[in-house]
């Protein structure tokens, strides 16, 4: 979240910040530990509606989409496995989960998923029909 600006040095270790309107409730004077210096990388802000807190303000990491999926032979078993894209407080993050353990955790990702991928589907097969005329 962020980059806010510094209002004011409250002490040797608190800071004062400009926070925006969406944290409204949220006290604005932080210890240092709490801070990070701004490295001007768009791509590692964080989008707040992407953010969860718990009701301590702990930040949740939790999966926002599947990005893939592959089955992995191992012996005799065959392991679907999906590419998760997290929510982390570093930036983008990308796994590869079990798809039991998602699906059964995190069933909102196939709902949304499955509806996109059949129309990825039928979209490459128009492209196919198209390709061969």
């Amino acid at each position: 979240i962020g980059p806010f600006e510094i209002i004011e040095r409250i002490g040797p270790v608190a800071y004062k910040l400009e926070l925006s309107e969406k944290l409204y409730g949220i006290h604005n004077t932080f210890h240092v530990s709490d801070l990070k210096k701004c490295l001007a990388d768009k791509n590692l802000v964080i989008p707040l509606e992407e953010v969860q807190l718990d009701d301590k303000l702990h930040f949740i990491e939790e999966p926002m989409e599947i990005m893939d999926r592959e089955v992995k032979q191992l012996k005799q078993s065959r392991i679907p496995i999906v590419k998760v894209r997290w929510n982390s407080r570093r930036g983008p993050k990308y796994t590869w989960e079990r798809e039991d353990f998602i699906k059964r955790n995190y069933p909102r990702l196939f709902i949304r998923g499955q509806k996109r991928n059949k129309r990825n589907r039928a979209s490459r097969r128009r492209s196919r029909k198209e390709g061969r005329m």
